[in-house]
């Protein structure tokens, strides 16, 4: 991967859009890493990526609510979260 200071970056502007069609360029400001710039459409690959994990953890969480609520006492089940935050906050 690429690095360019943030001087570089601003006097080179438009190498810097040319380059990351072709890879992603990380700038540095001070010697340390503080942006990522990617093109367009790694950004949108990126994105999908991390919309598919999100759909995965959210399909896997309701799996594991529905598992759980059948192992459930009533008692257990009609809890609100409120009452079951305040519980945890209670107990540390």
């Amino acid at each position: 991967m690429l690095t360019k200071t943030s001087a570089e970056a601003q006097k080179q502007f438009g190498l810097l859009l040319d380059t990351v069609q072709r890879e992603p360029v990380v700038i540095t400001r001070h010697g340390r890493p503080a942006a990522l710039i990617v093109s367009a459409e790694n950004m949108d690959d990126l994105l999908e990526i991390q919309e598919r994990r999100h759909r995965k953890l959210a399909a896997d969480w309701d799996a594991w609510r529905k598992k759980a609520k059948k192992s459930m006492t009533p008692a257990a089940a009609a809890l609100t979260d409120e009452e079951v935050n305040r519980m945890v906050h209670d107990l540390r």
